[in-house]
This record gives C-alpha cells, structure tokens and sequence, in this order.
C-alpha cells in the first residue's frame, strides 16, 4: 500500500492530493476480500523462468461481443459458444472489445462503464467466459461518451461531476497539442450556464476525462477493480497516450501519464498479481516501449511496428526490413512481452514505420493496399493531412488476388506464421482466424473507413463455411489452428525464450528461438514471397524434423522454402 500511495502522491502533490489519499486507501480495502477471490488473483507460475503469469500456450482472440449472432441466444452466448466449442485447449485468451452501452466507435464511446450492453449479454455471461478463458477488456479512461450521465451532470454542473471533463478558454493556445485525428480538438456544448468548449481528441461524442482531478483517477480504480472483480485478468489501457493534459505541451506521453499507470500497476499488484496491465499506444517504436517503464508499468505493450512491416515483406516479396527491424529488438526478459498482433478491430498504423520504411516505400505500401481495395485514414499535422493508417482486411493486404486461392491462403497463414513465432503473447483477430475479407458494404452503410474488417457474421452462416472442406474460410481456419497447436506444445516459443534473427536474405525471414533449458530449439522459416526461395542453413544447426509437418530434415546445408512455405524446424543436438 505505501508504494501505490507514493506513485498518488507523485501524481497529485500537494493539499490536493493528501486530501484524496484516505479516499484511495478506503476504495482499495473497500474491493480487497471480493479482487482476492478472483481468477486475476493468482500467482504466477512457479519454474517459468518468467515473472510474467503467461507462457507460450497463452494466445489472446480479439473480437466483438456481438461478433455472432442468431435468432435462439444472446451474441456473447454465441460468442462463448463459439470458443468453447471450437477453440477450448488450443487458444488460452479472449480479449472482447468494450462489451458496454455505448453511442458511437463500436464501443469506445462508453455510456456506462459498470453495465454490459443489454442488446448482448449480463455480466453473468461475461463471468461464464472468463471461467473457461483467460479473460482481457478494454479500461477506456481517456474518454466516455457525451450521452453518459457523467457528461450530462458535468453540463448540468452537477458536483463531482462539473470537475470530470476539461473546459478549455476560446483564447487559449492549443497549436502544441498533439492530433491523432483531422477534426477539431475543441467541440462546444450548450451547459446550465453557457457554451462549454470541451476537449474531445477522437469524436465529438467523445469527451476526455479530467484526470488533474483525483476524484476522475478514483472512480476510474474503482472501474478498474470491479472488473477484475468479475472474471477480467488482462486490463487493456486504451489510448492511454493521451490521458494527461497540460496546454503548452503536447499532451501524449505526459509524465503523469506514466505515472497513472504506475499507478494501476501497483493497484493490481497490492490486491491481484496475476493480472497483466497491457497499454494500447499507436505510436513510433521507441514511445510505445517506453510504456514497460523499469518494468513497474506495463505487463505488455502492442508490438505496432509489425503489421505495416508484414505487409510490406509481403507486398515487395522482400523480408529485408522486417528482418532489421525484429534484430533490434530487446532480449526477452521474462517481466515485460510484447502483444504481438497484425489485424485488430482497427486498421494497420502507418506512424509505427516511421524510421524503417522510406517515404518512397511507405507511398508504395499505401498505393499497394489501395489497389487491393483498402483505404486510408488520415490525421492533422502542421503541413497538412498525413496518412496514419491503412483501413484493410489483412487477408486482402498480404494475399496478391491474381493467385489461386490456395496460394492466397498460403501467404495469409505464412504472414501469420511470423507473428506466430516472434517472441511475445499473440493477439489474433476474429476475422484474421476465420478467412473473412474485406467488408466494403459495411463501409458504404456507416460512412467509416474501419467497418471495413468490422463485420458482424451469422452464427451458423459462419460455422457451416469454417466446415465446408475446401472452402478458403475452412483451409484458413484450421491451419492457424494447427500452428497455434505446435506452438503451444513447444518452450521455445514461450514470452521468455530466447530470440536470435538469423542471416537470411530476399523474402526469407528467418528466426532462431530457445527454452532456457534447451528442451525444445527451433529455427522459423517463412517465405514471404510467390517464388521458391533458397536459405543457406548454418553448419552448426543439425535439424531434426519440422513440427508443422512432421516431416523429417535431411541432413543438407540449404533449404529450399516453395512458395509462402513456413518451416518451423526442431534442432537435434546442440548449437555452438
């Protein structure tokens, strides 16, 4: 307890602060007895090697609550049903995006934290979930929506609440503050006693919440602490970059904000050390591992560089800087991972390539997905609107269309294999584990280019194609299923094996991987491109068979990978 009330001190230094610490100390005892008989409770695994509570059969499903549907049960019955039926013993996660009444984003404008959406479930079966899954949701602190109650009593000035959101003055100068989108910082609203111009970063349905204000970073823990309460382990940070304003800075990466999730760190670590704190923070690659901290804030960070890079190998056939980019990559600690994922419920950040793919390559990347029937979605900068991300289906991005649809499925499972064999915790997104395709109609109905990979699916329309032998859906489906069922049976691929990116050139990309005991080594082999392409095997490296395949390895030097093939290749003996 003395160091989370150090890290609120840090926060709120002075009267304000030591005013709230007793509020802090009570809400904390207030959730201990009913956060301790948890499942984000326990410890642990004891002989991991790792500090964190994951290892390599843990690998997270991204998806909506209403992702299924039908006319007999309710979409997270369907949902359960889906994983439990289909998915039990071979993916430990289930990350359901913001299950709350919401009014706009797909959920990210949330009307009420503390409800699950009546149109989708009860809180009975979210806990149903978590009871079989390893259970991750969205903590949405720098915004809620303008239809909630909390706004509606801050325009009322309704005490606490006239202190929850930010009212910035017309003559202030905002020029410095940093815009991840095009629309206007500052949205006015008619209050009980005047306009209020109110700071809204993303929508003007979104509101930003006042964390200068301790009351707001209490309720927030109390939110917090009541959904570890009901079954949720993993507690994703969302848009966390942006949670601390000060005018005159630019308002991501405040220190402050560092501090706040110190803050839940230490909270969750007081009442459920085996919960994992991961932050969602679409930035340049240095920025975004700044979140681990000295490993005292987050558990895991989103690996962003990744999906723009993959698509690039795969579009140019050339592996060259994913490779570059993957050997600068920190040693596996055991403390910290990466959330390793390609497709999300958003689309793919161009920012994150920053400084490793060229403007040229970055323009051709664009012009590429745009051709295979993405889009683009920009921001505001200071010399005009820039591309920051690719809003596409990642099966349409990675899988040329003029090939057969075997081969198309070959890339798509071969992209995947990549993200399969990084170091880190896997996170998969519904659509990317069943085949779908872009979703252009979704689109033309919402108006928003990221419906594109946001389609809601028929229960029984989707399950009858996943079983359809040689439909795309089926031969897709089952072969990530096969990949995650080696991973998981393997060490090597655990958060806090060893990783070494070895020499390779063209379109190979090739990765060495190591349990801290040596019980299972393994060289990953993938070839991103439609040519047989060649890899010069080390003399040290002694092959024993390929355990996607099973087949056995010949005792030659080089390895001919066919098209989009993935080997990943068990050593027999050691290495030097």
């Amino acid at each position: 307890m003395e160091q989370i009330k150090k890290i609120f001190r840090a926060v709120y230094d002075g009267k304000k602060g030591e005013e709230s610490l007793p509020a802090l100390v009570d809400l904390i005892d207030s959730w201990r007895e009913r956060v301790n008989n948890s499942p984000a409770a326990a410890g642990r695994t004891e002989g991991s090697g790792s500090w964190l509570p994951l290892d390599q059969q843990d690998a997270f499903i991204i998806t909506y609550g209403d992702q299924f549907h039908g006319p007999e049960e309710m979409p997270l019955e369907y949902l359960h049903r889906f994983f439990s039926e289909r998915l039990e013993g071979i993916v430990s996660g289930i990350h359901i995006l913001p299950f709350f009444p919401y009014s706009s984003d797909d959920g990210f404008s949330i009307i009420d934290y503390r409800l699950v959406n009546p149109e989708w479930g009860t809180w009975e079966q979210i806990r149903k979930i978590s009871q079989g899954f390893r259970l991750m949701a969205d903590l949405v602190l720098n915004h809620c929506s303008v239809k909630s109650e909390w706004f509606k009593e801050f325009l009322n000035g309704t005490p606490p609440y006239d202190r929850y959101f930010i009212e910035v003055d017309p003559q202030a100068d905002i020029s410095s503050v940093f815009r991840p989108r095009a629309h206007p910082l500052l949205t006015p609203f008619q209050g009980h006693d005047g306009e209020k111009l109110v700071w809204t970063t993303f929508s003007a349905d979104q509101a930003d919440l006042n964390f200068a204000e301790p009351q707001v970073m209490l309720e927030m823990l109390d939110i917090f602490l009541f959904y570890l309460s009901q079954g949720v382990q993993v507690l994703r940070l969302d848009a966390i970059a942006y949670l601390w304003k000060e005018l005159g800075t630019p308002c991501l990466h405040h220190p402050k904000t560092h501090l706040a999730v110190k803050l839940f760190r230490a909270v969750a670590e007081e009442l459920a050390p085996g919960a994992v704190i991961i932050t969602e923070t679409n930035v340049p690659h240095q920025e975004n591992i700044s979140y681990f901290g000295e490993g005292d804030q987050a558990h895991m960070v989103y690996q962003f560089p990744l999906p723009p890079l993959t698509v690039d190998a795969f579009l140019r056939g050339d592996a060259g800087h994913l490779r570059d980019w993957a050997s600068s990559l920190p040693a596996p600690d055991g403390k910290t991972t990466f959330f390793n994922f390609l497709a999300s419920h958003d689309g793919i950040g161009v920012l994150p390539a920053n400084g490793i793919l060229s403007e040229e390559e970055k323009a051709g990347m664009i012009e590429s997905v745009q051709e295979r029937g993405g889009l683009i979605s920009y921001k505001a900068a200071a010399d005009g609107h820039i591309p920051y991300e690719m809003n596409v289906n990642f099966l349409d991005a990675v899988a040329d269309p003029n090939l057969s649809p075997e081969l198309q499925s070959d890339a798509f499972l071969a992209s995947q294999a990549i993200m399969l064999s990084l170091p880190g915790v896997p996170g998969i997104y519904i659509h990317s584990l069943i085949g779908s395709r872009g979703d252009r109609e979704g689109v033309r109905r919402t108006g928003h280019n990221r419906s594109i990979n946001r389609q809601k699916l028929d229960y029984e329309e989707i399950t009858g194609e996943l079983d359809r032998r040689g439909a795309s859906r089926n031969r897709i489906f089952n072969g990530y299923l096969s990949m995650l069922e080696v991973r998981r049976s393997c060490p090597a691929f655990h958060p806090a094996a060893g990783m070494q990116v070895l020499p390779a050139s063209g379109p190979v990309f090739a990765l060495f991987r190591e349990a801290s005991q040596k019980e299972c080594r393994v060289v990953c082999l993938v070839n991103t491109s439609a040519e047989p392409a060649e890899w010069r095997s080390s003399k040290s490296l002694r092959f024993s068979h390929d355990l996607l395949s099973g087949k056995v390895i010949e005792e030659e030097q080089d390895i001919i990978l066919e098209a989009y093939q993935v080997l990943w290749l068990k050593l027999a003996g050691k290495t030097e």
